[in-house]
């Protein structure tokens, strides 16, 4: 888990705020897994923090949506277009300001535009090499 919070720290995925009034945050989740060697035996745990991308609103906190690939923290690159509001993760809330919620300003797994937003930011950043889409 604080692998998982490094790297959304070092990505600067979101900035605590107060919540604005009427909006509701999504939640968040945390999914665990075991990666097994050859001989059977756990290797390492992973822990990712991730969206209630279900709770999102058609329109409202999302406009596009793509299929998706998997590539590790790529979805953290991705720059958010919509004003996206989350709970802070359990485990992780801030003793000083647990009353703020995250104001997202980068993509996290589970929200469902994550894939399109890392999409245009990947082909932004191959364009700029003068790459073309064939």
């Amino acid at each position: 888990m604080k692998s998982e919070m490094d790297s959304m720290y070092a990505n600067q995925v979101w900035t605590l705020v107060d919540p604005p009034q009427g909006i509701v945050p999504i939640g968040n989740k945390w999914i665990f897994k075991r990666k097994m060697g050859s001989d059977g035996k756990v290797e390492t745990y992973k822990a990712r923090l991730v969206a209630k991308g279900y709770k999102q609103r058609e329109g409202i906190d999302y406009e596009e949506t793509i299929w998706q690939m998997d590539v590790k923290t790529a979805f953290l690159n991705g720059h958010l277009q919509e004003e996206l509001y989350m709970d802070q993760p359990e485990g992780f809330i801030s003793k000083t300001e647990s009353h703020k919620v995250c104001k997202l300003q980068r993509s996290i797994y589970g929200l469902k535009q994550a894939s399109r937003s890392w999409n245009l930011r990947f082909d932004e950043a191959i364009k700029s090499f003068d790459f073309s889409q064939n």
